[in-house]
């Protein structure tokens, strides 16, 4: 299965993919693009990749190629005997090819194999496309709504 858990060698190529699938040009590529809704050009940098990965209950699974390259990934964090997924990526030239959805099988058998018996996850709003997808997957909304977080990784333009 090319669905692993990542380590803190591939931090570099991490932030490549996320900041490609986020944010930016290449982004608009892919249809999970947060590149008109979200000023800056940076979703993570190494450093807040480093913070992540050290936090308890937190992993990131990622999806590799023949070649070993990381085309996807997923952040997953056990919270309150829940399990967080967000950062779900894939290279936005890649998209549509059913990467995301073996990653969202591997995500939900690590939450199954850490006793969490949900997943739960924040979607920006006005991601109908995205939210669909989710819902095909058999996840729901909530009704729960949060402000987008702004940081030093963007602000909501939209």
């Amino acid at each position: 299965m090319p669905v692993t858990i990542a380590t803190p060698e591939d931090i570099p190529a991490l932030v490549s993919l996320l900041n490609t699938a986020y944010r930016g040009e290449a982004s608009k590529k892919g249809w999970t693009t947060e590149a008109d809704m979200v000023k800056g050009d940076l979703r993570t940098d190494e450093k807040d990749m480093q913070r992540l990965m050290q936090q308890p209950g937190t992993i990131f699974l990622t999806y590799t190629n023949e070649n070993n390259k990381i085309e996807g990934c997923v952040f997953l964090q056990k919270r309150n005997g829940k399990m967080y997924l967000g950062m779900l990526s894939v290279d936005p030239s890649l998209q549509a090819k059913g990467i995301g959805k073996e990653i969202m099988l591997a995500a939900e058998e690590y939450a199954k194999q850490q006793g969490c018996p949900s997943i739960y996850m924040r979607v920006i709003s006005v991601c109908h496309e995205l939210i669909a997808w989710y819902e095909r997957k058999g996840y729901y909304q909530t009704g729960e709504h949060q402000p987008f977080e702004e940081s030093r990784f963007g602000t909501a333009s939209i």
